[in-house]
């Protein structure tokens, strides 16, 4: 099992990085942490000069910067990385090959989805440079574990949306209608968590906790919820299945 584990992984690592997807939406990915991240610091210098002597710009500007910037990007970007990864496949008939193989489907899309997860740490790595700045730049109260508890939602909400994009594209030939689905996906999720923070009603308050980003903010506040990490797991699973399900769907269809 780990051999053709392992195969696939490698298959797919060298598949982004022979084209210029990986490339382009890490580098993409990057320039607009940078601006952003600019842009943050800005706004906390000009604010902190008509503040008391006691506010925290340091830590304000990583929270605001963890908090806020990364969630944002992934959900516009994260399609540009899962779209691919079965509708590209199947497109050009590989997927075929891989099916007829002695590989196993949840092999293959275990595989997959550790690839796009490396990708996904590969892009978050040259951000911690912006944190190291602030570190040596200043004195925030915010501790460390603040950071790394950051990092961590981050690193489980990547893989929740990248699971959830894996199977989208595991349902259609066609990359485009995956990108599109997958980023209309991730726009509802967004738009449930802001529709369901002020109501009082028990559907929406249910919502509200199903919600992938309302646990990602209890990371950024540096607070390690196990119901937090069990929650992003049970996701990862939950959408991994549904790929191996649908995966292994095309077998028969074929038969």
């Amino acid at each position: 099992m780990m051999r053709s584990l392992y195969a696939v992984y490698r298959k797919e690592m060298g598949h982004y990085f022979a084209s210029p997807v990986a490339y382009v939406v890490v580098a993409m990915f990057l320039i607009l942490s940078a601006i952003f991240f600019n842009l943050y610091l800005v706004e906390i210098v000009e604010a902190s000069l008509g503040m008391a002597s006691d506010f925290d710009g340091p830590s304000q500007l990583l929270r605001a910067f963890l908090g806020n910037l990364f969630s944002i990007l992934m959900l516009f970007l994260m399609p540009m990385v899962t779209m691919g990864l079965f509708a590209e496949e199947r497109k050009r008939g590989t997927m075929e090959l891989l099916m007829t193989s002695p590989i196993r489907e949840v092999d293959i899309v275990i595989g997959k989805f550790l690839a796009s997860l490396t990708l996904f740490a590969v892009m978050l790595l040259p951000t911690a440079a912006s944190v190291v700045f602030v570190y040596l730049h200043s004195d925030p109260t915010a501790p460390l574990r603040v950071v790394f508890s950051a990092y961590l939602g981050i690193f489980l909400f990547g893989g929740s949306l990248i699971a959830l994009g894996s199977f989208l594209s595991s349902l259609t030939e066609n990359q485009i209608v995956a990108g599109v689905l997958t980023f209309g996906l991730f726009l509802v999720l967004w738009a449930i968590d802001f529709g369901t923070r002020s109501t009082e009603t028990v559907m929406g308050q249910t919502l509200h906790y199903l919600s992938v980003i309302n646990h990602y903010e209890d990371f950024t506040r540096g607070i390690i919820d196990t119901s937090g990490v069990v929650y992003y797991i049970s996701f990862i699973v939950f959408f991994v299945f549904l790929t191996v399900r649908s995966i292994d769907s095309l077998r028969w269809r074929r038969a």
